[in-house]
């Protein structure tokens, strides 16, 4: 989120209206014809909405966050390698009097268990995005349609 200080230089730069012009070989200005510009901003943001949609899906939502993705078994045992040295210490902290061996063996079972923990979350969370994604397009539908 911009400072106050960086919003104020921000609206001070829009209010400003420029002069766009060309500097040709010969050293002279030449004004820019108004079809060479760009389009008004409301035209500007939907070509560019179309455009970010031919090349490849969104990847953001509202408020910045990215969209989740559909789960996937392999991401769950990703996120278990990354966990797992933090649960063995955690485990070895716990259990100090407790032999390597056992702290170790606890901590694989506490992996494990882990994975399908991830992975059910993971697809909760798919599956809860996707249900407030259609309830959203079939209220745009609504709203068109009647």
């Amino acid at each position: 989120m911009p400072t106050r200080k960086q919003r104020r230089r921000q609206q001070k730069a829009r209010r400003h209206e420029y002069e766009y012009v060309y500097v040709d070989d010969e050293g002279n200005e030449v004004e820019v014809d108004p079809g060479e510009l760009r389009p008004q901003k409301d035209g500007d943001r939907s070509e560019s909405r179309t455009r970010r949609n031919d090349k490849r899906p969104a990847q953001q939502t509202r408020g910045g966050r990215r969209a989740p993705q559909p789960p996937s078994w392999r991401r769950s045992v990703k996120r278990a390698f990354i966990m797992g040295p933090i649960f063995v210490v955690a485990l070895a902290l716990i259990n100090r009097g407790v032999p390597l061996a056992q702290q170790i063996g606890s901590g694989l079972v506490v992996i494990a268990f882990f994975i399908p923990v991830s992975y059910f979350s993971e697809s909760l969370t798919y599956r809860m995005y996707r249900k407030r994604l259609g309830g959203a397009r079939a209220s745009k539908r609504r709203e068109g349609g009647g």
